[in-house]
């Protein structure tokens, strides 16, 4: 299983520089779990940069992904994650995520370099 991070779905999306990193985990959709704040990240960043018909096409194709809300529980790992790798609570929420369902966390965020269970490739810029 795989979760990919907000900015790799991004990368993706804009056929950025790191986009064929990030393709063979996202085209391989039914083993992706996509965390919810992904979808508002993801949303968000596209509205802004592009449209609501292209952000409103990014999210149906996060949602062919296993959606994953986040409850109780999981917010409380990500809580206790937060703390320990001193990350900000979007990146938590996702790594906890990827954590609970036994799944690799795909990324360019700086904040998961040399963090188990996450592979990490360098932002081009």
């Amino acid at each position: 299983m795989n979760v990919i991070d907000s900015s790799g779905w991004l990368e993706y999306f804009n056929n950025r520089e790191n986009a064929d990193f990030f393709a063979p985990a996202i085209e391989y959709v039914h083993n992706v779990i996509v965390p919810t704040i992904s979808l508002f990240e993801v949303f968000k960043r596209v509205l802004i940069e592009k449209n609501r018909d292209d952000a409103l096409e990014a999210i149906a194709l996060m949602k062919a992904g296993d959606v994953v809300d986040l409850d109780d529980n999981l917010a409380l790992v990500a809580a206790e994650l937060s703390f320990k790798l001193k990350l900000p609570m979007a990146d938590s929420i996702i790594l906890a995520t990827a954590r609970a369902h036994a799944a690799t966390l795909w990324t360019q965020d700086a904040h998961f370099k040399n963090i188990d269970g996450v592979r990490y490739i360098e932002k081009k810029s």
